[in-house]
């Protein structure tokens, strides 16, 4: 009997090529421009509202606070949620059979996934999409079916809104068969900026509706929209019956580093999520749970979700002054902290010297790899975000995160001009 090698690693893990966040980590180590400016990572470059941080620092001191909390979440915690939506959601939720929590946003998704996603099963994802999306569907033995969002046709020429990245619903249907179970929707979205509108969720609730397709919405910027902005799951009963409803605290509250999601939906779904999220990881942290409850308890009280948007939209604003100061165009996004801006009008210099990982992909990498090496600013490239055959529709864009401190946003401001002399 021929037996394969002990240390060949699983299929699932295997062969995967170098990832975005490798490549541009390592551009922003070599870079003679230093220190780096990150604009590429969506990480907040500021603390947690105070009242969040004393809450964590408090349940430090307290003895349960510091033991295992229960698989679905600290019950205090799940309440708070559960309050902070129900006027939302224009229905009173169960906080024990309509919420869990999960160690994060993405391992909510993924505990989705392993509970509904059988071998072989298709998933539909609207590309661009979160490049953690893909793996977790493979992982539950998945396979995903893309949807491309549409971009603006003058997006490479002039200012455009997010709401003009377009779904053709016709593209849509064909993606499905007997084997779909389930679609991911992402509003507002990353790393477009799109907030959905309310006829086409609509549109896409129908769909799923007529041929019974399980909803993940990932909701994790809802905090921080611009235009009105609908949740898919409050649009009827039959709709909300496959709607599964993910948040994030650590998007909320500025804590990206403190892993606690949430999803919400209907007992005949959360309690398969929660089964799954028990085999993954068992429980959350237990003293930023309790955290993050007073965060969603106090946060209207202090009109901390007002002030978050408020602000948000103040930096996208003021960022995105460089690009209209250059004439390069954008897509102003309607939600969320990360703008796309089209740089067709830069022209690489001959000859400059890419490593083979870089000169090998779509030329928003080297587009990125140049403005780390060259600015100091490092911006993700979006072809990350499609599949290969349609990465063209994003080979002139970078996106930049803008939840920054407003120096540092000068400051990458201030480099960006930089470009001018690239400029044709």
């Amino acid at each position: 009997m021929v037996r394969r090698d002990p240390f060949q690693p699983a299929k699932r893990v295997a062969g995967q090529k170098q990832d975005v966040w490798s490549i541009v980590n390592e551009a922003a180590t070599a870079s003679p421009v230093q220190p780096i400016i990150n604009m590429g990572q969506g990480f907040f470059g500021y603390n947690p509202p105070q009242y969040v941080i004393d809450a964590a620092k408090e349940a430090l001191d307290r003895v349960e606070c510091n033991q295992y909390s229960p698989t679905k979440g600290r019950p205090r915690l799940k309440k708070a949620i559960a309050d902070a939506y129900s006027p939302l959601f224009g229905k009173e939720l169960n906080p024990d059979t309509e919420v869990t929590i999960t160690t994060g946003a993405n391992e909510g998704m993924l505990s989705a996934f392993m509970a509904f996603v059988e071998p072989g099963d298709e998933v539909i994802l609207f590309e661009p999409f979160f490049d953690q999306y893909i793996p977790n569907i493979e992982m539950a033995g998945g396979k995903v079916v893309y949807a491309p969002l549409r971009p603006p046709k003058e997006g490479a020429k002039r200012k455009t809104s997010a709401s003009e990245w377009t779904i053709d619903f016709s593209e849509l249907e064909r993606c499905i068969n007997d084997k779909t179970r389930m679609i991911v929707l992402n509003s507002p979205h990353n790393p477009v900026g799109k907030v959905f509108s309310k006829n086409e969720l609509e549109a896409i609730g129908a769909v799923c509706v007529k041929h019974n397709i399980i909803i993940l919405s990932d909701e994790v910027y809802d905090s921080l929209y611009y235009v009105p902005f609908t949740r898919i799951a409050t649009l009827s009963p039959e709709i909300a019956k496959l709607t599964l409803t993910v948040g994030s605290a650590g998007k909320n509250f500025y804590a990206t580093g403190w892993r606690v999601g949430y999803l919400i939906g209907p007992e005949h779904l959360i309690t398969y999520v929660s089964t799954a999220h028990m085999r993954i990881c068992y429980s959350s942290v237990s003293p930023l749970q309790e955290a993050a409850a007073v965060g969603f308890e106090r946060a209207d009280e202090l009109g901390f979700w007002e002030q978050s948007k408020r602000e948000m939209k103040y930096k996208v604003t003021s960022f995105c002054e460089v690009f209209d100061e250059l004439g390069l165009p954008y897509s102003e996004p309607e939600g969320g902290y990360f703008v796309l801006a089209n740089l067709g009008k830069v022209k690489l210099p001959e000859g400059y010297d890419f490593p083979p990982h870089v000169a090998e992909r779509p030329r928003d990498f080297k587009l990125s790899w140049f403005c780390i090496m060259e600015l100091g600013v490092a911006a993700i490239p979006p072809t990350e975000f499609y599949t290969d055959k349609n990465a063209y529709l994003a080979e002139d864009w970078l996106r930049f995160a803008v939840c920054k401190n407003d120096d540092v946003l000068e400051g990458a401001k201030e480099r960006l001009r930089g470009l001018k002399r690239y400029m044709v």
